[in-house]
């Protein structure tokens, strides 16, 4: 072989192995994943931190009634009562919860105000009953507020004749039929009109009040509404008449919403259940994703009263059903999610938890003198505990997404009576998952 040849040879062996050697993290064309965001819901993996201290979680949006708000109802609007006001994130938008003495008593309508009291528009139609005031948000960016609401159901009153009308204060008063003679002429004496003369009414210096919108679509199950941030532009985002949308949460990015709805012969027979046990009817729905144009998106057949959560980062949610966690994307071309079995981990944790407890209450029996329980059984698990021995074995209930990898769930006994003072909440435990980008499969080097 000439020299040449050998040369170009030996260079091209050293390449290959210089390439080989390389890692990929700087290769261009590398697509592997930079941020939690970028990783898909299928390739996730977590690690389980079961009893952990509760998540801080901040509130974007203040609950506080508005003084100013309450005033203008207290003095201008005595006919109507205040449910609450819901200030924006930016503080700079209000909006008034009421009713109308003679609306129905879930019944609510909607006003937009400025922080200072004005009344700056009526949001909704007199045709409109707005539903279920515990879940009106505004969108972090203080761009949008969502409702539930539809069709206004009108008693049928019993028409009633009306009374004769009483004479006006402000009519002229009625001429005496019987003229006064002049004693010399006899003719009528024509008298002196001695009342004030009248004065044209000057145009009123108060801005006149804002008149309810028209022609808004309604329907006759409770749908999903967004306006903007004065009021306007309404519109319905959900249309499908007979499901109830009863919760909903938008997007740290504003984007979209996450939402649970449930038809409405399933919200019937669920109120017949909790009506035989005497309890508060606790709903429960199937996930969805509703953008601000109307497109929908469902996400899972499977019903759960938990409601789902946001990645920080808009890229995900997460809700609960049982004992196992799912996690959906919220975008991409082809949206993937994901389940994590959580039985087995809660299991090891519950029995752990349950065996502190009760060495917890012997240490409060025993006497201060006599010698201290035996240490924690420290031996490997072999077998699962049974499900049915442990006390605070429970399932799913709340959940709360702080950080991009973290993901928090509480586990409880939940009874909701029709009497407030009634309910119950038991063996509260709160756990977190930290997740991760599943470890990519290392390709073999050339040798």
């Amino acid at each position: 072989m000439p020299i040449s040849s050998k040369l170009c040879a030996s260079l091209l062996i050293a390449a290959v192995l210089v390439l080989s050697s390389c890692g990929g993290e700087d290769m261009p064309g590398d697509t592997g994943p930079r941020t939690m965001s970028e990783v898909p819901s299928v390739s996730l993996s977590y690690r389980y931190e079961g009893d952990v201290s509760a998540p801080s979680v901040a509130e974007t949006q203040s609950y506080d009634r508005n003084a100013q708000v309450q005033a203008d109802f207290d003095n201008n609007r005595t006919a109507e009562i205040l449910e609450r006001t819901i200030t924006s994130p930016d503080k700079k938008h209000v909006f008034a919860v009421y009713r109308k003495l003679g609306d129905q008593g879930a019944d609510f309508r909607l006003d937009a105000y400025s922080p200072e009291g004005t009344l700056v528009r009526k949001v909704t139609s007199d045709s409109m009953a707005v539903r279920f005031p515990d879940t009106l948000t505004w969108a972090p960016d203080s761009s949008s507020l969502a409702f539930v609401a539809m069709l206004r159901e009108v008693p049928n009153e019993t028409a009633q004749a009306s009374p004769s009308p009483s004479p006006s204060p402000s009519a002229s008063p009625t001429p005496s039929e019987t003229p006064v003679l002049d004693a010399v002429t006899g003719e009528p004496i024509q008298e002196a009109n001695t009342a004030a003369p009248a004065v044209e009414a000057s145009p009123s210096q108060v801005e006149p009040t804002p008149t309810a919108p028209t022609g808004i679509l309604t329907f006759r199950t409770e749908q999903i509404y967004i306006c903007n941030a004065e009021g306007g532009a309404l519109k319905a985002v959900t249309q499908n008449e007979g499901l109830i949308y009863f919760y909903y949460v938008w997007a740290p990015d504003s984007s979209m919403l996450a939402a649970l709805a449930t038809t409405h012969r399933e919200w019937r027979y669920l109120e017949i259940l909790a009506e035989g046990k005497g309890e508060k009817m606790i709903p429960i729905g199937r996930l969805r994703f509703v953008e601000k144009n109307g497109r929908e998106r469902r996400l899972d057949d499977n019903l759960t009263a938990v409601h789902p959560v946001w990645s920080p980062d808009s890229a995900k949610v997460a809700a609960g059903f049982g004992t196992q966690l799912r996690i959906y994307d919220a975008a991409g071309i082809s949206p993937t999610q994901a389940a994590i079995p959580l039985k087995n981990q809660l299991l090891i944790s519950s029995q752990q938890f349950d065996r502190d407890q009760a060495r917890l209450a012997q240490n409060v029996s025993t006497d201060a003198n006599a010698a201290p329980p035996a240490p924690a059984n420290n031996e490997p698990l072999t077998t699962l505990p049974d499900e049915r021995l442990l006390v605070s074995f429970k399932p799913i209930v709340e959940l709360a997404w702080t950080a991009d990898n973290l993901v928090y769930f509480r586990t409880a006994d939940i009874k909701r009576m029709k009497l407030e003072t009634d309910n119950v909440t038991s063996f509260a435990r709160w756990h977190r998952l930290i997740l991760s980008p599943q470890a990519a499969a290392v390709p073999n080097k050339v040798r």
